[in-house]
């Protein structure tokens, strides 16, 4: 081989170092789960099958990152901490399957799911605010909205305000504390499925 082509297969092999250095480290994926909560009674009458919309989302939350709230009105995203699918659906799925444990007898599904039989009501929730804040409180806020069968005319509306502290401030336990507020959300959405 000429020198030429030597120094040629040095920069390349060098570029290869270079680029490998410069990568990014893997994304960690999280999940939020269900959440164990009390079967209330008996299911509530005339109540055999509930359809839960796909949860409305604020803006800043959608998005593959995990979302925190500095100081100053800032938003903090981690590149490398990412939701396992998409907000919207995984609260949809979870919170579907915290309201199937709490409404024992009623069968529970998502919009976003194959089912599509009519449901004897439909529960509609829209989350403003889902996050950690700069205290390290992770706070919930949602509209809450049921209806009953198909005349899509609101039984019942009510805001949602809930909140709790996190074990550390890890992510891990931030979305631990995420999972626990959407299972004190479907406790408050059971009751309001049971006085509609």
């Amino acid at each position: 081989m000429n020198r030429l082509t030597l120094l040629s297969y040095a920069v390349a092999a060098g570029v290869l170092v270079i680029a490998g250095c410069g990568s990014s480290p893997e994304p960690n994926y999280y999940a939020l789960s269900p959440s164990a909560g009390q079967a209330a009674g008996q299911p509530p009458a005339g109540v055999k099958s509930i359809q839960l919309r796909r949860p409305g989302l604020a803006g800043y939350l959608d998005r593959p990152e995990i979302v925190r709230r500095l100081v100053d009105y800032r938003l903090g995203v981690a590149a490398n901490e990412r939701w396992g699918e998409p907000l919207n659906v995984m609260i949809g799925r979870v919170v579907a399957q915290d309201l199937s444990q709490r409404l024992g007898g009623v069968n529970v599904f998502t919009e976003d799911g194959a089912i599509t039989a009519d449901a004897d009501a439909t529960v509609e929730i829209d989350i403003q605010k889902f996050e950690m804040d700069g205290d390290g409180t992770v706070q919930l806020v949602a509209q809450l909205a049921i209806e009953r069968g198909t005349s899509h005319a609101a039984t019942g509306a009510r805001v949602v305000r809930l909140s709790v502290n996190p074990q550390g401030g890890s992510t891990s336990g931030m979305v631990r504390a995420m999972s626990d507020l959407l299972g004190q959300l479907s406790d408050q959405v059971a009751a309001a499925v049971r006085g509609v």
